[in-house]
């Protein structure tokens, strides 16, 4: 039986599903809508597409270390209950696999990197069709080192950490290191150093703080010479190697380096749903919901 692209749109509607799922599942059903629609659940296609509105704010933050290269990736759900659950992990490790093989450019770019079953897309639609929620890559960063990479996941993945260091993988250095990433999650500094900090950036922090001080009561100035001691405690804050260790604040996270004959060319910390809309719905509402799908 033949078929027209207005039975592909046809189908697009009543399943959620792609219009190339759609089409392919036409072609499987020798155009019979009904089969073809079938089809598409069997597949978790249209499972998967219809929970693609959905808000996936809940999630985990992990990290795959193969040798000299490294993943730090986010990968979101909708219930805290399904992150928790040690198969979502692995699937965010299977992400990462194909992130230190491929090295795609972004996230765009990853879904359509070969994964296990098709591609990474297809791989997590039938992942979503197992387990029932949307289930999405929000962010990754990849790095490939020459010296040796550390990592640390804060609280089940809430948020996570991975290092870049400048030397040899020696027991001191790793050490070193693991104390770092502590401190990353401990303090999430914005800059390594303070040469990161943009002149834009150090400017508009010093016309606040120079309002500041005006606003306690200090002449103009007096303000702009309280600028400059606060402009360094603004780097203590923000610039990773300014910062007191928080073992020890006698010492600088530089002095760590130095101690550990060591150094760190980057990092990258993610906080799990950081930025991202929550599911807000009150259980009047919710139950709402349910009676009206139980009707259609």
């Amino acid at each position: 039986m033949a078929f027209t692209a207005k039975d592909v749109m046809a189908l697009r509607e009543k399943t959620g599903a792609g219009v190339m799922d759609c089409k392919k599942a036409l072609t499987d059903a020798d155009g019979d809508m009904s089969k073809a629609a079938d089809i598409l659940r069997e597949r978790g296609i249209a499972k998967a597409e219809k929970k693609a509105s959905r808000i996936a704010a809940e999630g985990i933050v992990a990290c795959y270390i193969d040798g000299k290269v490294g993943v730090l990736v986010e990968l979101n759900c909708e219930s805290d209950f399904v992150a928790k659950n040690p198969q979502f992990t692995e699937i965010a490790n299977e992400v990462s696999k194909v992130v230190v093989k491929e090295n795609p450019a972004n996230v765009e770019a990853l879904l359509a990197c070969a994964c296990v079953g098709g591609t990474v897309e297809e791989y997590l639609k039938s992942k979503i069709a197992i387990i029932g929620e949307k289930i999405a890559v929000r962010r990754f960063v990849r790095y490939e080192t020459n010296g040796f990479l550390e990592s640390y996941i804060h609280l089940g993945g809430k948020l996570g950490v991975m290092l870049d260091m400048g030397s040899d993988a020696t027991a001191e250095a790793k050490e070193v290191a693991h104390d770092i990433t502590l401190q990353i999650a401990f303090t999430k500094p914005a800059y390594l150093t303070k040469d990161e900090v943009s002149a834009e950036t150090l400017e508009k922090e010093k016309a606040v703080l120079k309002q500041q001080a005006m606003n306690e009561g200090k002449p103009e100035a007096i303000a702009e010479k309280m600028v400059m001691g606060r402009i360094k405690k603004f780097y203590e804050e923000n610039c990773l190697l300014e910062q007191a260790f928080i073992k020890d604040d006698s010492k600088k996270v530089s002095d760590l380096l130095k101690a550990g004959n060591t150094s760190i060319n980057k990092f990258a910390f993610f906080v799990m749903g950081e930025g991202l809309e929550k599911k807000s719905e009150d259980l009047s509402e919710e139950v709402a919901k349910q009676v009206a799908a139980a009707q259609k």
